[in-house]
């Protein structure tokens, strides 16, 4: 456990680096603004992200710049608290340095909260087709992806090629997977419905691909199964216990099967930011350290891991899950344990994770929540989740636009930015014609190799 207090705060304040501005950074950020210690925030981009409402930018209902603020305006009011925009590239525990682009950076403590990436359980080869969600730059990409398909399809004549466009895969059956799945239906069917005249967007088939016997795993199986029935009233497609086996740019192979679809969007599982490797004490299959009851790094002075990155145990030894609340939660407790420890001396106590339930929304008026006894679904979930997004979204103004931008949504059924950027456009729309036309020869052969 870190024990060190560091240098006297009569020489010089107590410098805190914190390597990450998500939920578990920024909230330790905050929770130490305003005290005697010196707090420098790093992170390679200069915004927060709300990741929980990407979804609803890459299925064009939120504008990228409601989901995200930047880090300088939410901490301005804190003096004590810097911001620097970076990479970190290396860190020497010995030294109590960190490498940023190359320039290094002293502190007295250290907290790591650098989140986590795609994983594609084995195969990086995957991301190329099947984009995930985790940055605005993802969202754009899967917006832009999602959008010209649809354009594509109506210049199409070839009934085969067109199908195919107008399919849309998304793997994980978790809540990220269902949301964006009911996302995908409510714009097939609701904001696109009259808007081609070649194609009839409302007939696109969606699909929602879990490798597990049900989807929404950590929720009741009665919730669950409402999930299914919701998503399928929206017209999506559920393939459970079947794992994919393979994808490229003409489609997925699913249970031996394969299956043309031009659009396919990865939501089955993350893995750790490699900062992990840097500290060389070892990570888990995940890529996550493993952190003590104070979320300390065991063999490290002052060094703590929060969030994703973190390998944290409840009180009965069992993994906490990667959720925002459970960074966030994370990040407050540090706040306050690093000034007792610090500024008073005191060992705080264990950090203990605070359920606030499991929300999921499947599409206009049905969502799940499950808190504790507590279980909801339907229009009374819907009110919950959106409330509780809202609620914990950073900055008045996003709040405000958000609001404003599901209302308007909610009463014309209409989405608010299907803009496709002009680069992704040429880019996408250049893929699509130097693909190879899909035939029963290379189905053969995808199957074939499923099999081997």
């Amino acid at each position: 456990m870190a024990g060190s207090t560091g240098p006297s705060l009569g020489e010089r304040p107590h410098h805190v680096v914190v390597v990450g501005a998500g939920f578990a950074g920024l909230s330790l950020a905050q929770g130490l603004g305003g005290t005697p210690l010196r707090i420098t925030l790093v992170d390679r981009r200069n915004y927060h992200l709300f990741q929980p409402l990407l979804y609803q930018v890459a299925t064009a209902v939120l504008s990228q710049g409601e989901t995200a603020e930047p880090i300088r305006r939410i901490l301005r009011r804190h003096k004590n608290v810097s911001v620097l925009l970076g990479e970190v590239d290396g860190i020497d525990t010995g030294r109590q340095e960190i490498s940023i682009d190359g320039e290094r950076l002293a502190y007295d403590t250290l907290v790591l909260a650098t989140g986590a990436t795609h994983s594609y359980f084995g195969h990086p080869e995957w991301e190329r087709f099947a984009p995930g969600l985790k940055t605005l730059d993802d969202a754009r990409r899967i917006r832009a992806k999602v959008l010209m398909a649809f354009e594509l399809a109506e210049l199409e004549e070839d009934p085969a090629e067109r199908e195919r466009l107008l399919t849309f895969t998304v793997i994980g059956g978790g809540p990220t997977g269902v949301e964006m799945a009911g996302a995908i239906a409510g714009l097939a069917k609701q904001a696109l419905a009259r808007d081609f005249r070649n194609i009839d967007p409302t007939k696109a088939r969606i699909l929602l691909v879990e490798a597990a016997p049900r989807i929404l795993g950590p929720f009741p199986e009665d919730l669950s199964t409402y999930a299914v029935r919701a998503l399928e009233r929206l017209g999506v497609t559920i393939l459970t216990g079947r794992p994919v086996e393979n994808i490229d740019e003409r489609g997925i192979v699913v249970g031996g099967e394969f299956v043309p679809t031009a659009t396919v969007v990865w939501a089955a599982g993350v893995t750790a930011s490699p900062a992990g490797k840097w500290l060389d004490v070892g990570t888990d299959k995940a890529g996550r350290v493993e952190v003590g009851p104070d979320l300390s790094v065991p063999g490290l002075e002052n060094v703590y891991v929060l969030g994703d990155l973190a390998l944290a145990r409840d009180e009965n030894g069992k993994p906490l899950p990667g959720l925002a609340q459970v960074a966030h939660q994370q990040g407050d407790y540090l706040a306050k344990a690093l000034q007792a420890r610090i500024l008073r001396g005191e060992t705080p106590k264990p950090f203990r994770f605070r359920s606030r339930g499991n929300l999921a929304v499947i599409g206009r008026n049905e969502a799940v929540v499950h808190w504790d006894t507590v279980k909801l679904k339907g229009f009374s979930a819907w009110l919950v989740w959106g409330i509780a997004h809202v609620y914990l979204l950073v900055g008045f103004q996003n709040r405000l636009l958000v609001s404003l931008r599901w209302l308007w949504s909610y009463i014309t059924h209409q989405f608010g930015s299907r803009i496709i950027d002009e680069d992704l456009s040429r880019r996408h729309s250049h893929e699509a014609r130097t693909e190879v036309v899909i035939d029963a020869s290379h189905g053969e052969e995808l199957r074939d190799r499923a099999r081997s």
